[in-house]
């Protein structure tokens, strides 16, 4: 046993040169590992910039339209304002024309009242037919003023047949000579303009 030997042949040597090995890769990759995280930070760093002027021109542009969205809003706005503003002066204009067209027409009518009224104070028994003339024709011309303006008296003669969209009944009575639902008497004449209903017929319907 003393003359054995003990060799520590090639079992050993390429272990330990394998774990050697396998240290310096795992060196190498972590160095590898550091440098591309470098290279990335780098980028960043790189990038950051050019991402912040790119929000400063989005930014810019987004502003430009705000303003652009405001002017054109403004702008509408003043034309609507002249426009409401113009419309109204021409709907004043328009009423101011018609109500002075309509009294010029009744000016006349007024004055012959005007006499008829002063004619009739100084009547006597004798005068008198004069003045019950002179009213009719007061009233005639009242009624050829209101034709000048397109203005109609509404058909309620007795007899009539009752229309709820032209006659106002006032009140119901029995009457043998009419008919159902006609028109007995007649209270206050009803005027239209066109197919427009200024004031009903007051009448009085029978049965």
């Amino acid at each position: 046993m003393a003359d054995e030997e003990l060799f520590f042949g090639a079992d050993d040597e390429p272990v330990k040169d394998e774990a050697e090995g396998s240290a310096v890769e795992d060196a190498a990759a972590s160095d590898k590992a550091s440098a591309e995280g470098s290279e990335k930070e780098n980028a960043k760093a790189e990038e950051a910039p050019s991402e912040e002027k790119t929000e400063v021109k989005e930014e810019a542009k987004a502003d430009d339209q705000s303003s652009e969205l405001e002017a054109r809003y403004m702008s509408l706005y003043a034309e609507y304002d002249n426009y409401r503003r113009r419309t109204q002066k021409e709907k004043d204009n328009l009423y101011a024309d018609a109500v002075a067209s309509v009294t010029k027409e009744f000016l006349t009518l007024i004055d012959n009242l005007d006499r008829a009224t002063e004619g009739a104070k100084k009547a006597d028994e004798t005068s008198l037919d004069k003045v019950i003339q002179g009213m009719e024709l007061v009233g005639r011309q009242a009624q050829d003023t209101l034709s000048k303006i397109g203005v109609e008296e509404i058909p309620a003669e007795r007899g009539t047949k009752f229309d709820p969209n032209l006659h106002d009944a006032m009140m119901h009575v029995d009457d043998e000579e009419l008919g159902e639902q006609e028109i007995a008497m007649v209270f206050a004449k009803g005027y239209k303009y066109k197919d427009r209903v200024i004031r009903h017929a007051q009448v009085q319907v029978a049965n």
